[in-house]
């Protein structure tokens, strides 16, 4: 079987460093909010090109805290792309203000510019862009957008870690961002872990607060906040892991271009990418209106695949009150889409199996 993420190989790759980070951890009798902590902070801002960064405790959490720290809530509105996972979306609920879903382009999957404006009222307090399945949305356009209308730009960034747009990474291309170092993303921790790129001070500082109970000293609250905070292990883990991002990310372009190149069945839409150092393939996502009948017959080929995401958010029972709404472009995408295998691991062999596979399919 040729796994979609093999997660434990990925690991043990790092297995000796990792070893040797957690043991510095264990002994260090320190274990939440400690010199781990601080040092990939500062190695992920640098990465990132960011004067800041706030680590806490998972994606969700890193763009939660952000809509909460520009106190955004009831009564405002959020533009968000339909096509997104919901954490993007929850983020907003969780504060109150309303989400305003933006449809995508079919093209590329991320929030389509054009549609924006279309969208925007008295209430609109920031535009949250999605960098879905690693590749930059269009930030020129739509930081412009923005800015004539004296709007925040909230990024999230949990698949497209290291992606570059016109010379800057993903982290550096709006007001904040948010990033998930889920196990399974292109840096991954050992569980849960999220951080918040800013270059914004008094921002970075009020964010500082609220991941820690909203205190900056121990027992002095000065705001409403939550704990949510990356703990010791997981930041030192992720210090180990993002000296080898850039490499990992070469290696999946490597894998996409070769997907791209040679891949060849009239029935299967490849995905579509302008710059290369825009992606970074956290999934190589297909289309084909057969998205169920491929699926099986991969698997019947010892091929694993994964649907991101089968179910669009405002068909989600969670979102009931918008089950009645259509976003025509997101509901195609939804019923078609279908990952391939891609990951630093995935050795050349693999990869020729999968395109013969796929170009024998009928």
């Amino acid at each position: 079987m040729i796994p979609f993420l093999d997660l434990k190989k990925l690991n043990e790759k790092h297995y000796h460093s990792i070893s040797e980070t957690l043991e510095q951890v264990l002994k260090s009798g320190w274990y939440i909010m400690g010199d781990s902590l601080n040092r990939f902070e500062r190695e992920f801002a640098d990465f990132c090109g960011t004067k800041y960064c706030v680590g806490v405790a998972n994606g969700l959490d890193a763009l939660s805290l952000i809509v909460k720290a520009y106190d955004i809530g009831e009564g405002d509105e959020v533009l968000v792309p339909s096509n997104t996972y919901i954490a993007s979306i929850l983020a907003i609920s969780a504060n109150s203000a309303t989400p305003v879903l933006i449809e995508p382009k079919l093209s590329t999957y991320n929030i389509d510019p054009s549609e924006i404006e279309k969208h925007i009222t008295s209430r609109t307090k920031a535009i949250m862009v999605v960098h879905l399945y690693g590749q930059s949305c269009e930030m020129d356009e739509i930081n412009a957008i923005a800015k004539k209308h004296k709007l925040k730009v909230i990024e999230d960034c949990a698949q497209a870690h290291g992606a570059i747009y016109n010379g800057k990474k993903v982290g550096n291309l709006g007001d904040v961002a948010g990033f998930s170092f889920y196990p399974g993303k292109n840096l991954g921790a050992l569980g849960d872990g999220g951080a918040i790129t800013t270059n914004d001070e008094q921002l970075y500082l009020k964010l500082m607060a609220y991941r820690n109970y909203g205190s900056h000293k121990k027992y002095e609250n000065i705001y409403k906040g939550v704990n949510s905070r990356l703990d010791e292990i997981q930041a030192a883990v992720l210090s180990v892991k993002l000296a080898f991002l850039d490499s990992e990310n070469e290696h999946r372009r490597q894998i996409a271009k070769y997907y791209l190149e040679n891949i060849s069945n009239e029935k299967i839409i490849l995905p579509s990418v302008e710059v290369d150092e825009q992606h970074v393939w956290h999934v190589f996502v297909v289309r084909t209106a057969e998205r169920d009948r491929l699926q099986k017959y991969l698997l019947d080929n010892k091929i694993q695949t994964i649907i991101h995401y089968p179910i669009p958010p405002h068909k989600q029972q969670a979102f009931k009150e918008w089950n009645h709404l259509s976003y025509e472009i997101s509901e195609k995408i939804h019923n078609e889409i279908l990952s391939l295998p891609i990951s630093p691991v995935m050795g050349i062999e693999e990869v020729r199996k999968v395109v013969e596979v796929i170009n024998r399919y009928e």
